[in-house]
């Protein structure tokens, strides 16, 4: 550094070749997703700009070598924390003894509504024919008892029907409660939308619905306007979405060249989108039972990267794998950590604790 300082200062500094000793380094040392990054930089004859963009590269490949640490480091952190996050929960209890009273109530309603589902549904519901587990979990045919996995994975599953302010949260899930109050948001959005979607393909037809970029349309209007909005607010959202979803079907027909919507089949469009805030709609209500079933497919480690959707849930397949996925390793996550806890209150919660009560 000082010889270069020096040679600056007396105007006799190479910088051709001082940017190519520091091209050639930087192809040395970059990850291989910088390598068409570097090789353009190569191409640029402006010194000022050359060195802006050395200095721009290089600050991605600091950020490629944080990423590489942290995923390599991951697994040492992630025991670490279901570590540290247990003893710091073993503390807490015991200074207050009944400090899982939540939890219990948490769990014995998950349990009340597995028993009640496996006497009423005694087949599993499917997806592309196939079928998978029901939101409540699997339960033996031989007994009405259900079992802990089947349990736990229902209470996990009702957190997405949370009620802020009319339950209180399980103290077990208290350090998630904001992320998951978060994926509840986005899974009511994603209800909406698909709904949206749905019901202004059966109303439009396939021919308008097939056309290029249509689809895409109709979903960036109704995420833009959903966007922030808590589902009390839905309603008058969808007021708005169904003029607009109305606006993009009016100017599409007479880009294709068809005749406008009558009267009758406009107020029949914007009726059924707006009655979409009705919690009781039917097309709401299949949608959400839909991705329902899709994200507890993401509770069970061995399914964590199921693509089999639901039909009526492809426009918002990309999303929706977004939000299991954070939805399953949250879930996952705390399951690790909260474990035992939950084995525990199990025993006393199910008629028959001896069976299958030792593990998940």
């Amino acid at each position: 550094m000082e010889l270069i300082r020096q040679e600056a200062e007396h105007g006799a500094l190479d910088i051709p070749n001082l940017t190519t000793y520091i091209l050639g380094t930087m192809a040395m040392l970059c990850a291989p997703v910088r390598d068409e990054e570097v090789q353009r930089l190569q191409g640029v004859r402006n010194p000022v700009q050359l060195l802006r963009e050395i200095v721009r590269v290089l600050d991605l490949m600091k950020m490629d070598m944080v990423n590489f640490t942290i995923q390599s480091l991951r697994p040492h952190l992630q025991d670490h924390s279901v570590q540290y996050e247990q003893k710091k929960f073993q503390e807490l209890l015991a200074k207050l003894p009944n400090s899982l009273d939540h939890t219990t109530e948490w769990l014995h309603k998950a349990a009340a509504e597995v028993s009640a589902s496996s006497l009423s549904s005694p087949s599993h519901p499917e997806v592309h024919g196939s079928p998978v587990p029901l939101s409540l979990g699997a339960v033996s045919r031989s007994s009405a008892t259900p079992s802990p996995m089947s349990v736990l994975n229902q209470g996990y599953m009702n957190l997405l029907h949370w009620e802020p302010g009319t339950e209180k949260y399980p103290e077990t899930l208290l350090m998630d409660q904001a992320r998951l109050q978060e994926v509840q948001l986005q899974v009511n959005q994603l209800t909406i939308i698909a709904a949206v979607l749905l019901v202004s393909s059966s109303v439009c037809g396939s021919a308008l619905f097939s056309s290029p970029g249509f689809v895409d349309r109709l979903k960036r209007v109704t995420k833009a306007l959903l966007e922030g909005l808590p589902h009390t607010r839905f309603q008058e959202a969808l007021l708005d979405i169904s003029n607009h979803v109305h606006q993009e079907v009016t100017e599409c027909l007479l880009q294709l060249g068809y005749p406008a919507f009558t009267d009758d089949k406009s107020a029949s469009l914007k009726g059924q989108i707006r009655s979409i805030a009705e919690e009781d709609n039917a097309v709401r209500s299949v949608i959400e039972q839909r991705i329902h079933s899709f994200l507890n497919l993401h509770l069970s480690p061995s399914a964590q990267n199921s693509r089999s959707l639901p039909k009526g849930l492809a426009p918002i397949e990309e999303e929706l794998l977004e939000v299991g996925h954070r939805f399953g390793s949250m879930i996952h996550h705390n399951r690790q950590v909260y474990g035992p806890y939950y084995l525990g209150i199990l025993k006393k919660v199910l008629p028959e604790p001896e069976a299958g009560i030792d593990s998940f």
